[in-house]
């Protein structure tokens, strides 16, 4: 299983996964699920993914493939497509097709399903933010609801729920985002360190930000001790 989340606010996107693929007493795999595809100043694309590793690993081969393609067209390639509406047609059909594929191969065992979230902007146009399912179908992330999730996203829920909007800014986005993580990996052990984050400030159309967060980050463990700490205090003053 695996966590991400984006947010889209007004100064620009802030988006977080984990690396986990895999959870038990011997099997714990490491793989990114955040992928990036730039143009500095002309388009940039930052897809995350959850679900099966075999679907999400080959549509992101697949997109690349398209993307390097002599016959490269608007139709084709999320890097020449004309708007990022037409970026998440690319991805969505790209995921029900790798997903169709490999669900015929394991016809005989459970189906494999995958999901994404696509952020980003091209030059002279607006942020945008997509939950892509796993049939290809997607939503978008509006001014009411400023951040999606993928994995294993009911642990960290309720924080956003209770401080993200779209005027939230970019320093505290990185602070909301970090601590529904945080309670997330602390309440389900599919979901693990490394992580990864990156911030796409407005119109800037490239990645501003990019940071591996490792196991015993001490900026990181500081912030969790202190959230606690917080809560615990919250609790303690509230009376029935």
């Amino acid at each position: 299983m695996t966590y991400c989340v984006g947010l889209l606010l007004n100064d620009g996107m802030v988006l977080l996964s984990d690396t986990r693929t895999n959870a038990g007493l011997d099997n714990i795999s490491t793989y990114r699920k955040m992928f990036h595809f730039e143009d500095p100043g002309e388009r940039v694309i930052t897809i995350m993914t959850a679900g099966s590793l075999s679907v999400t690993q080959t549509t992101i081969a697949r997109l690349r493939e398209a993307i390097d393609a002599p016959e490269a067209d608007g139709e084709s390639s999320i890097m020449l497509a004309p708007t990022l509406l037409k970026v998440a047609e690319i991805v969505g059909n790209m995921l029900a097709e790798v997903r169709a594929e490999i669900d015929e191969k394991l016809s005989a065992m459970q189906g494999a399903s995958a999901s994404m979230i696509v952020a980003g902007q091209r030059k002279g146009g607006a942020m945008r933010l997509f939950l892509i399912y796993p049939e290809g179908n997607f939503i978008e992330a509006t001014e009411d609801t400023p951040f999606l999730q993928i994995g294993e996203h009911k642990y960290g829920k309720p924080i956003l729920d209770r401080v993200v909007k779209p005027s939230t800014s970019l320093a505290d986005a990185q602070k909301a985002v970090l601590l529904s993580m945080d309670s997330t990996l602390r309440s389900n052990l599919s979901v693990g360190m490394p992580l990864d984050l990156c911030v796409i400030e407005r119109d800037a159309c490239k990645v501003t930000l990019k940071r591996r967060i490792e196991a015993g980050d001490e900026q990181f463990r500081a912030m969790s001790e202190a959230w606690s700490r917080a809560l615990r205090d919250g609790f303690s003053t509230i009376n029935l």
